[in-house]
């Protein structure tokens, strides 16, 4: 089947789909962009990925090309297109297609893009039973990476770096604290304490993340948000990651040191359950 992509204003086959080789998305990365899981057909966690979607235009002087209502209307409409079960739906704005300059231009028209990718099975990963390994590197990002953009290359160049070693993602440093994972946060659990990089400009103000705390929180989790070093990580008695579309994902190995027991605890594996039950039931 012929999988239908939406590009400004058209539901299109996606090899008819088009964009400008002047889109300043292409040009310099000026663009935003959120992923939403899908799961039994329903789309999880839409209303905050709205709201972060809307901060990231507004801080980046872009303007809104659909309402929010709008943008859940195509949303179902590809899902129920491309008859997605379980995957996610991708979306990207830019700024759109001008003259190449610096400078924002004063007339563009932004352009906005949505595909699906089919995920059979997204909540049943085979990774969450066994965990995760991390390796450590120098995190050389921007400063601003609390607005979701598409400038993604160092995270690419760490995934890369952590496959090479045979890791499966990489937990990025700076100024000797963990600041998150090439796309997802970053947490541990020492004493029964989850702890979690508090929220600034050095990450992304995780969809997921906010979620989680939420739950722990309703459990009787105690939660600190604050800055830790590898150090503490590699020391904890458990650690995991979040994003969308991993969910709550067991860390198991730091670079060579094992986490705890070197499986997954049960604290994340608790954490999971209650993500997955609580958000498929609020799913619309």
């Amino acid at each position: 089947m012929t999988r239908t992509v939406y590009v400004n204003g058209q539901y299109l086959p996606e090899n008819e789909a088009t964009v400008s080789i002047f889109d300043r998305g292409f040009l310099f990365a000026d663009g935003v962009y959120e992923v939403t899981s899908v799961i039994g057909g329903k789309l999880l966690d839409f209303d905050g990925h709205a709201v972060r979607l809307e901060r990231s235009l507004n801080e980046l002087e872009m303007a809104h090309p659909v309402t929010k209502d709008e943008l859940l209307e195509i949303h179902r409409q590809l899902v129920e297109r491309n008859e997605i079960t379980d995957g996610l739906v991708y979306l990207q704005i830019t700024r759109g297609a001008a003259d190449r300059d610096f400078a924002y231009p004063k007339d563009a028209e932004p352009t906005i893009v949505l595909f699906t990718q089919n995920k059979p099975g997204l909540a049943q990963s085979p990774v969450a039973d066994k965990g995760m390994k991390v390796i450590s590197i120098e995190d050389q990002r921007w400063g601003r990476r609390d607005i979701k953009t598409v400038q993604l290359l160092y995270p690419s160049m760490g995934k890369m770096a952590a496959k090479a070693q045979g890791a499966d993602d990489a937990w990025m440093v700076e100024d000797g604290f963990v600041t998150e994972g090439t796309s997802n946060n970053a947490y541990i659990i020492k004493d029964n304490v989850l702890i979690t990089r508090h929220l600034g400009n050095e990450i992304l103000h995780g969809i997921t993340r906010k979620a989680v705390l939420e739950f722990a929180r309703v459990a009787q989790i105690t939660v600190e948000e604050r800055s830790f070093t590898m150090e503490e990580a590699k020391a904890a008695d458990e650690a995991f990651i979040t994003s969308a579309t991993t969910f709550v994902m067991p860390v198991v190995q730091i670079d060579d040191t094992p986490i705890g027991s070197g499986q997954p605890g049960p604290l994340t594996k608790r954490l999971r359950e209650i993500y997955l039950e609580e958000s498929i039931k609020a799913a619309i």
